[in-house]
């Protein structure tokens, strides 16, 4: 192998903080050295979904022990707005209506956390109720949106509803997820000389925090710092949630001139912050004798808050992946983002695509239970095909559809048929009268790049100091998933130089301005290519220099393992630089990036809004027990689309994670408003994530090998953040599947998401009539 060969890059690297988030050593914003004076932030919430507010007492919460100020609506300098979207449509604090449940109404800044949180307890606030909105199906009633839904068509989907021999119809609801990212949310403000402040934030999109503070604030964006070392967890929740609870901390420590922080308790965090969009799902189609779709209504009607926050991107892009990997010759898809007096719910992996795609494979289902087939064949017979059936509802033309090869290798590893078999031969004798077992191979095709065009850019900031190592700093930002790993690999790889050389210091709006969301999957992409953008412009510029100064041509200059060759020599690295040092070189560039090739056009509801396509398949064996509607994950087979893996450690992780977090939004995560529209699930003690129990209990997880993205990525890798998520599908219809056996696989259970053992049973028993009822009959 050559000197020079990629030994960086494409290799499976430890996360570069993993021994610090074992030991307890990893900084977190709560972790950092409180400063002098620091003042601990505690919101008082309504406890009112709609309602005016006739009175607002805060004399007792001024005058608890250790209050330094309580501030309201009428104390922001700036405007009380903190709507990343839409503007003027989300208060940071409410002023004379409340419109759900857990809204902030005033914070409390007391010398310790416990002072303030006793003292926001102590306001007395008077109500006149207003009428509430609360579920899809009373919004959907109402009809008022919270902003303007869209429509994807292509040719007749009525028509060929109509004209087709088999037709069907349904709904299907799917229910919302809270994030429950480790480290909740929280801020710390400093204030500095005139108008300037400093945040340490735990936000996904520091320059939308910063841009969100200084509105508040009523100053400058060059006033306001944002930095970001790292999040215990975002999963999209700090992608626009994180902005009000900076914007407290902020406007605290400007008013005061002391320090403040503001980290929510765990109760609050879930009833004040947005959630995963819940979506009530109507569906019509047309299919043939083969369960091959010829037109397909679909209508994906969400319930997205008080304000807009992201649910227009996030409904647009439910409909983009509501065909998952499925051609339909003729459609017609409607969201419906509904106005409800709920928390305003919003980004979380996927974004949106996972609802689209649950209700796509529904459809998948429904056909294949009511044709008698195995739901694999149908699927495989709608799939979209290269060169013919392959273009989207949004008419973007799939160029090289994997899920076909990835489908049939998968089943085939994992000896889906057989499986599939003994488990039909099965059913209903011994044990199986009681514990019956379900299989279900499922594909995902998920689009990368933001819906919003002008999102897909990104930039860095590379410094090589004269000692030879290297400084580097993107708009990135660090949850969790190995990103400043693998853009310090890029860099590392691009300068061939031992990844200890290369120091990522934390995101910060003071380093690279104006960027976009570490979201859509888009983080190693992004900033991947504008960190190499700026070595190579560097590198350019060493290249010209040595070339110069040694009077050798510039293709004799060869960056090699921690050295560099010129003609014949061989230089260490850190030799080098100082050279180019004393040359007045400069040694520090900037980079940018930007997605080519997608544009869209909303209004016509057509384009190429996604550079490209990830793929995956997942297959998973259950076992429900029919007398308790409970189950269990026997088995799960993965294999999954990274391109070249810029680092298949990391990247297998981010699959088996995004699996169990899918299978849990869609199993055992339900989120309960009581009648007066609070959060009764606020809590680990009410709200159940997967633990270690619920894993499967054979796991193998396989990249696919030998696919290099057919795009110019960053080293040719694919996106890895969101699409195995919709992975956890599999474990859905699996569940089906097993449930579906009592009326001998011809009965679709139609069963809602997520699938408690209540839904379970609920089905169960209602299959069990539907066969009796067949049986009768014949």
């Amino acid at each position: 192998m050559p000197d020079h060969a990629q030994f960086t890059v494409h290799r499976p690297l430890r996360h570069e903080s993993a021994h610090k988030h074992v030991t307890g050593e990893a900084l977190y914003v709560d972790d950092l050295p409180e400063p002098a004076g620091l003042l601990h932030l505690c919101p008082g919430l309504a406890d009112r979904p709609h309602a005016r507010v006739r009175a607002l007492d805060l004399a007792a919460v001024r005058a608890a022990p250790g209050v330094a100020c309580v501030l309201t609506a009428s104390d922001i300098p700036g405007v009380n707005d903190t709507g990343p979207v839409h503007r003027h449509d989300e208060p940071l604090l409410a002023t004379d209506t409340v419109s759900f449940a857990g809204q902030p109404l005033f914070v409390v800044a007391a010398a310790t956390r416990a002072q303030a949180r006793a003292a926001a307890r102590l306001a007395r606030v008077e109500y006149d109720d207003l009428p509430a909105v609360l579920d899809v199906e009373a919004a959907r009633e109402a009809g008022t949106l919270v902003t303007e839904g869209m429509v994807l068509r292509r040719g007749d989907a009525a028509a060929a509803i109509a004209a087709a021999p088999h037709r069907l119809s349904g709904t299907m609801r799917i229910g919302g997820q809270e994030h429950f990212y480790l480290e909740g949310q929280v801020a710390l403000a400093e204030p500095g000389e005139d108008d300037e402040v400093t945040i340490h934030a735990s936000t996904q999109h520091p320059s939308e925090t910063q841009a969100i503070v200084a509105h508040v604030l009523g100053v400058p964006a060059h006033a306001v710092t944002v930095q970001v070392r790292r999040m215990g967890g975002g999963f999209g929740g700090k992608e626009t949630q994180a902005n009000g609870v900076a914007a407290l901390a902020a406007l605290v420590a400007k008013r005061t001139g002391r320090a403040a922080k503001l980290r929510l308790d765990r109760d609050d965090d879930m009833a004040m912050t947005g959630k995963r969009h819940d979506f009530l799902v109507e569906y019509a189609v047309g299919y043939d004798d083969m369960g091959r779709i010829e037109g397909i209504d679909l209508v994906y009607a969400a319930r997205c808050g008080f304000s807009a926050d992201l649910s227009g991107p996030v409904t647009d892009r439910a409909l983009f992946h509501a065909d998952n990997c499925y051609f339909y010759p003729a459609c017609r898809i409607e969201s419906l983002p509904l106005k409800t007096n709920t928390v305003s719910n919003t980004a979380f992996r996927g974004f949106g695509g996972p609802q689209g795609m649950v209700g796509a494979e529904r459809v998948i289902e429904e056909i294949a239970f009511v044709l008698g087939l195995d739901p694999l064949e149908v699927r495989r017979r709608n799939l979209y095909v290269a060169g013919e059936r392959n273009v989207t509802p949004y008419h973007q033309v799939v160029e090289a559809p994997l899920a076909a090869e990835i489908m049939a290798r998968l089943a085939a590893e994992c000896d889906h048929d057989a499986r599939r078999a003994a488990i039909r031969a099965e059913a209903g004798r011994g044990d199986a009268r009681v514990i019956r077992r379900g299989i279900a191979l499922t594909p995902v095709k998920f689009g990368i790049s933001f819906t919003a065009t002008h999102f897909n850019q990104a930039g860095a900031l590379v410094h090589i100091y004269t000692d030879g190592s290297v400084h580097l700093n993107h708009g990135g930002t660090e949850m969790g998933q190995g990103l400043y790993l693998k853009v310090a690999q890029v860099v590392a790889q691009a300068l061939q130089l031992d990844l200890d050389r290369i120091r990522v210091t934390a995101t910060t709006t003071g380093k690279v301005p104006n960027t976009s969301a570490t979201a859509a999957s888009s983080g190693a992409d992004l900033n991947g290519q504008a960190a190499l953008a700026a070595v190579e412009a560097i590198k350019h510029r060493l290249v010209d220099f040595a070339a110069g100064h040694w009077s050798v041509p510039t293709e004799a200059v060869v960056f090699l393992r921690n050295r560099v060759r010129v003609g014949n020599q061989e230089i260490p690295f850190p030799d080098f630089i100082r050279q180019a040092y004393m040359a007045r070189v400069q040694l520090s560039a900037t980079g940018f990036y930007k997605t080519p090739k997608i544009h869209w056009n909303r209004e016509t509801g057509t384009g190429h809004p996604f550079f490209y396509f990830a793929y995956g398949a997942a297959c998973t064996e259950v076992a429900v027990d029919t007398l308790t509607g409970e189950y269990r994950v026997e088995r799960v087979d993965i294999l999954h689309d990274a391109g070249r893996s810029l680092n298949p450690a990391i990247d297998l992780g981010q699959i088996e994670g995004g699996f169990v977090q899918g299978a849990g939004w869609l199993t055992t995560e339900e989120l309960v408003w009581d009648g007066e529209g609070r959060l009764a699930t606020h809590a680990p003690s009410t709200y159940k994530i997967p633990a270690c129990g619920d894993r499967p209990r054979i796991f193998n997880v396989h990249l696919l090998e030998d696919a290099p993205n057919r795009e110019d990525t960053i080293f040719r890798s694919k996106a890895v953040g969101e699409p195995p998520f919709m992975l956890g599908m599999s474990v859905f219809h699996a569940i089906s599947d097993a449930v579906a056996s009592i009326a001998g696989w011809r009965v679709c259970p139609r069963i809602d998401a997520p699938a408690t053992p209540e839904r379970v049973l609920d089905a169960v028993e209602r299959l069990r009539a539907a066969a009796g009822t067949r049986q009768d009959a014949a």
